[in-house]
């Protein structure tokens, strides 16, 4: 039987079953296609990348001894469409069986699905034998349940792995250590600059400017920060957890404007293409934990662990257990377009500005200016789902809907009700000036509700639980938000409503 087997490009796994040994009478291929450079309008980052790891997947598979076709973006043979692609090659080589694994993205798993059932052979779907439990793990866990709880997901993941347990109780005595993860950071200690990776993409990047696909961001081409293989990325998680993990669990959710990276772990690439295994990741932080006891306490590799083993599979639990109506979801019917300077960062609102510069330069802003500026403002403005979902999947380089959208239009957005969490992650001025030290060179002044310069996010946020009271003054979670609304004066909250509305007619200045 003459077997052709496809990978995707979130599908790097050199350590999957399917590569243990060679088979003369299997062939794998890969494909760089317009299909997935124009579903959605990527950074140029995200595609380069994604194209210099498929090609060092590829090149790697070869090295082993393992038969490949590769077809690059700009190759004659290449019809751009995943089913013509795989068609054409099954008639020409002729294959007797196709096989695949597991996608990750709803749309891919239902166009193989398709083109499967329009094959002259039979077909077969393995698992991509990367995550920590299975696709329908959490609906199982969950179903006709009225509370669904991350940490309750979170400590099942971690007792079954035995992830930071001391028998049946969690290290420590408690299982979260997140009120110790949010202090501010203020330039001490000193973030290293000596990191591991660096990639010269110029071919790459000239072969999609040749393509003509339209793109967002920017790039250098001779000094690009992202692994594209195995061995970049295990370098990189040895960084990790040699220089910032000490100090990553208490200044995870600061922000910085002349620190792009802080000590994050620049992971979560590798770990979407599945260069890396999550529970590799895990493992080599513990053991971090274990050998710097000195350096790294229980709370920082405590609040590394938890974004993986608990959020990231919760994620994608969600994803599998509420697609395909989970993309449709408007909790509270927003319509207002995204402001162009989503897409330029030309604002005057300095968090705004530098987090969507940061993103343009790097394809890259960590969990809370995703959640807490750029996803914030989209909240309290009203923007349509869609429009975040859209800027969202596209700008970052780590963005694969299932882990995109569960995080966008449910944690960020809200939009879906509660499903993803238990209230709206929404703030004033007050947030951002305690985690950042953005508000100090801003135009607008964090302090001022009201009036000239005033900050759009206080305004709008006290909109924002006025306009949304019917759905969510009986949210036990807020009560104290209406609590404190209730007690404002008719013409303070006046003065707030016409101040936000102010600010929204005039959004695309601000």
């Amino acid at each position: 039987m003459k077997t052709l087997r496809l990978l995707l490009g979130d599908q790097l796994n050199l350590k999957h079953s399917w590569f243990n040994e060679c088979q003369d009478n299997v062939c794998y291929c890969l494909f760089e296609m317009r299909q997935e450079t124009d579903y959605a309008q990527h950074h140029v980052q995200k595609i380069v990348g994604f194209f210099a790891a498929t090609r060092s997947m590829a090149a790697s598979l070869k090295a082993h001894g393992h038969q490949v076709i590769y077809l690059r973006i700009n190759d004659a043979a290449n019809t751009q469409d995943l089913g013509s692609n795989l068609t054409e090659l099954i008639e020409k080589q002729s294959f007797t069986q196709f096989e695949y694994q597991e996608p990750d993205e709803y749309r891919l798993a239902e166009q193989l699905k398709e083109i499967c059932g329009k094959l002259p052979i039979s077909s077969q779907v393995y698992g991509s034998e990367h995550f920590l439990v299975e696709q329908n793990y959490l609906k199982q866990l969950f179903e006709g349940k009225k509370q669904v709880l991350m940490e309750s997901f979170y400590r099942k993941v971690r007792k079954q792995y035995g992830f930071l347990m001391a028998g049946d109780e969690p290290l420590g005595g408690k299982w979260n250590f997140d009120h110790d993860n949010r202090k501010k950071w203020n330039g001490t200690p000193a973030t290293l600059k000596d990191f591991p990776v660096i990639n010269n993409v110029s071919e790459i990047y000239q072969e999609v400017l040749a393509c003509g696909c339209h793109f967002i961001g920017s790039i250098e081409e001779k000094e690009f920060v992202w692994p594209i293989n195995r061995q970049q990325s295990l370098a990189v998680l040895e960084y990790f957890y040699k220089t910032s993990l000490p100090y990553f669990g208490s200044f995870q959710d600061a922000m910085d404007p002349k620190e792009p990276w802080l000590f994050h772990s620049r992971l979560s690439f590798a770990l979407n293409t599945k260069m890396l295994h999550p529970k590799e990741v895990i493992e080599a932080a513990i053991e971090a934990f274990y050998k710097f006891p000195d350096l790294i306490s229980l709370a920082q590799v405590e609040g590394f662990i938890r974004q993986i083993a608990g959020w990231r599979e919760y994620m994608r639990g969600i994803y599998w257990w509420k697609m395909p109506g989970f993309a449709k979801l408007n909790y509270f019917g927003h319509e207002r377009t995204l402001p162009k300077w989503y897409w330029t960062g030309k604002t005057k609102m300095n968090c705004l500005a530098k987090s969507i510069e940061q993103s343009l330069s790097y394809a890259y802003a960590h969990h809370i200016q995703r959640l807490m500026v750029t996803g914030n403002f989209a909240l309290l403005a009203g923007i349509h789902p869609d429009e975040i979902d859209a800027w969202y999947l596209g700008i970052y380089i780590d963005a694969i809907e299932w882990v995109e959208i569960t995080n966008t239009r449910g944690m960020s957005q809200f939009a879906d009700g509660g499903i993803v969490g238990s209230k709206p992650y929404v703030s004033s001025a007050n947030y951002i000036h305690k985690m950042s030290n953005y508000c100090g060179s801003c135009f607008y002044e964090a302090a001022k509700k009201t009036g000239e310069k005033s900050c759009p996010f206080n305004s709008l946020y006290w909109r924002f639980y006025e306009v949304n009271r019917p759905l969510l003054e009986k949210n036990p979670r807020i009560g104290m938000m209406y609590v404190t609304l209730n007690k404002m004066s008719d013409n303070n909250k006046k003065e707030l409503m016409e101040q936000a509305e102010k600010y929204l007619s005039g959004i695309e200045a601000l």
